[in-house]
C-alpha cells in the first residue's frame, strides 16, 4: 500500500512537468504560426495569383481521388473538381472495388464508356478491371479496380497520371475553386518543394450546390462543432508551426499535393497502413536526409479542403481510433529517427515529439484520470491545489483555442459573424468538459486495438452534401 501511494505521488509529480511542457510546446506553436500567418496573409495580400488561373505555364497536376463506398458525395466531389480554377488538370477517380454504386453513379453522372487504355505499371498494385472516359469531359478518367486499400489506390492513380504534380483528396471533401493555384505556388516559388499540404475544414452545415460551396456555416451537430475547434487548432496552430520549423510530419490525406517524380523514388504509398498520409511524409524526409538533398515539405493555410466530419460517437471513435493507430505505425516503422541527429529537426524535435505527446498522450492522460480519485483516497492530493491546477489547464487549452479562431477571424474570416464566433468560442469552452477527454480514451483504445486493427480502415457513414447541409 506505502509502494502504491508513493508511485501515485511520483506519477503526479511526472504530470505536472508533463503539462507544463506540452503547454509550452502549444503556446510556442502558436506564437510562430501568428508570425507565418502574417507573412502569408501579406504576401498574398500583393501578389496577382488570379492571373496564374489561366496561365500557360503553370505546372499541370493530376487530381487522384480514391473512392470506396462512396456513391453518397462522389458526384459532387467530381463536379466540384471540374469547376477548378487552372489552365490544365487531370481528375482521376480510383474505384477500389467499391461494394456500393460508386462506380455506377459515377458512369450514369458524367456518362462515361468503358475504353482500351494502356497503363505502366511503375507502382505494383492490385488488378484495374477497367478504365472510364467521356470524350466530352477529356480531363476525367475513372479507374475501376480490385480492393486493395487506399494506398494501393493512390498508386494505381500515379501510374495512371500523365503530370509531375499529383494531389491526393479525399471522396468525401470539395475543393475551393482557386485551391489548386495555391497549393501550386510553393512548388514554382521554390525548386526545392516536393510537397505541400492545405487546410481541411468541415463542411456539415455549409451549402454546397452541384459540387460548390455556396454558404459556409456552422453545423447543428454539436459532435462537429466541436471537431472545427479542433481543426482550426490542428491546422492554423499545428501545421503552421510545424511548417515554420521545417519539420511538418504530416499531409492530411484529404487535401495534399506531391513531386511525382520524389512520390515514386520513395516507393509510392506503403499498402497494409491506414496512415498513409503521414508515412509517405516520413519517408520523404528519411530519402532526402539521407542522400543529404535539400528539400521543403510545406503547409499552405488557405487552399481550402472541406470534408464531412463525423456526427455520431460510433464514427467519431472509429476514425481517432484509426487516427491513433496509423500515427502508431507510423512511428514504429521509422523508430531509428528517434533523436537521432541525421534526421536534424525532424529526429530531435518532431518525431519525439509525436511520440511523447501525440502517442503516448492518451496513455497519460487515461492514467491520469484514474489516479486522482486514488490521490484523494490516500490522502496525498490537496483539494486546493488540484483545483487550481485543473483550472489552469483549463483556461490554457480555452487560450489556445480561442487563439486558433481569432488567427482564423484575422486571416481568412470564413466565419464572418458575430454570432459565429460566439458560438465557437463558447464550445471552445465547452470541449473541455467532456469532448476532450472522450477523444482521449477513443485514442487510448486505438493503442490497446492497434496489432489487431492496424490495418482495417474502419466504416464511416457518408451523406450527400445536400443533406448534410
Amino acid at each position: 500500500m506505502i509502494m502504491l501511494r508513493e508511485i501515485i505521488l511520483k506519477f503526479n509529480i511526472f504530470i505536472i512537468y508533463y503539462v507544463i511542457t506540452i503547454n509550452f510546446v502549444y503556446f510556442l506553436q502558436l506564437v510562430l504560426s501568428a508570425i507565418s500567418l502574417y507573412k502569408y496573409i501579406r504576401k498574398i495580400k500583393y501578389s496577382d495569383y488570379q492571373n496564374y488561373t489561366t496561365s500557360s505555364n503553370m505546372i499541370p497536376i493530376s487530381i487522384l481521388v480514391p473512392a470506396y463506398n462512396e456513391e453518397e458525395t462522389i458526384v459532387d466531389n467530381v463536379k466540384s473538381l471540374l469547376y477548378l480554377n487552372y489552365p490544365e488538370f487531370e481528375i482521376i477517380v480510383i474505384n477500389d472495388g467499391s461494394k456500393d454504386d460508386t462506380l455506377t453513379k459515377l458512369i450514369n453522372s458524367f456518362e462515361l464508356k468503358l475504353i482500351e487504355q494502356p497503363i505502366r505499371t511503375i507502382l505494383k498494385t492490385q488488378k484495374i478491371r477497367g478504365v472510364y472516359r467521356n470524350l466530352d469531359i477529356p480531363n476525367l478518367v475513372v479507374i475501376d479496380k480490385e480492393n486493395g486499400g487506399k494506398a494501393d489506390a493512390l498508386n494505381a492513380g500515379i501510374n495512371v497520371s500523365r503530370y509531375p504534380v499529383f494531389a491526393s483528396i479525399d471522396a468525401d471533401s470539395v475543393l475551393e475553386t482557386d485551391s489548386l493555384v495555391r497549393v501550386i505556388m510553393p512548388f514554382i516559388e521554390d525548386r526545392e518543394t516536393i510537397a505541400v499540404g492545405g487546410i481541411v475544414r468541415i463542411a456539415n452545415g455549409s451549402k454546397i450546390r452541384r459540387g460548390l460551396i455556396e454558404k459556409v456555416d456552422l453545423p447543428k451537430s454539436k459532435l462537429a462543432l466541436f471537431q472545427i475547434i479542433e481543426y482550426l487548432r490542428a491546422f492554423l496552430t499545428g501545421r503552421m508551426g510545424w511548417d515554420a520549423l521545417n519539420s511538418l510530419l504530416i499531409v492530411s490525406g484529404a487535401f495534399g499535393a506531391f513531386r511525382k517524380d520524389v512520390a515514386v523514388e520513395v516507393g509510392g504509398y506503403t499498402n497494409g497502413t491506414i496512415g498513409e498520409d503521414m508515412e509517405i511524409i516520413v519517408r520523404l524526409h528519411k530519402l532526402m536526409r539521407k542522400q543529404k538533398r535539400k528539400y521543403k515539405i510545406k503547409f499552405i493555410p488557405d487552399p481550402v479542403c472541406w470534408t464531412q466530419a463525423p456526427e455520431n460517437f460510433k464514427d467519431l471513435k472509429s476514425q481517432r481510433r484509426r487516427w491513433q493507430i496509423g500515427l502508431m505505425d507510423s512511428l514504429f516503422r521509422h523508430k531509428e529517427m528517434f533523436l537521432n541527429p541525421q534526421y536534424g529537426m525532424i529526429g530531435l524535435y518532431a518525431y519525439p515529439y509525436f511520440f511523447f505527446f501525440e502517442m503516448l498522450g492518451p496513455i497519460i492522460e487515461v492514467i491520469g484520470y484514474i489516479l486522482v480519485p486514488l490521490s484523494y483516497i490516500f490522502g496525498i492530493l490537496n483539494v486546493k491545489y488540484f483545483i487550481l491546477f485543473f483550472a489552469a489547464a483549463v483556461l490554457y487549452g480555452i487560450l489556445l483555442s480561442v487563439g486558433a479562431i481569432l488567427l482564423e477571424e484575422y486571416t481568412f474570416n470564413r466565419y464572418p459573424y458575430l454570432s459565429q464566433v460566439f458560438k465557437l468560442t463558447l464550445y471552445a469552452i465547452l470541449e473541455n468538459f467532456g469532448y476532450r477527454q472522450l477523444t482521449s480514451i477513443y485514442r487510448f483504445e486505438g493503442i490497446f486495438k492497434f496489432s489487431r486493427l492496424k490495418h482495417n480502415w474502419g466504416k464511416i457513414k457518408r451523406t450527400s452534401f445536400t443533406k448534410s447541409a
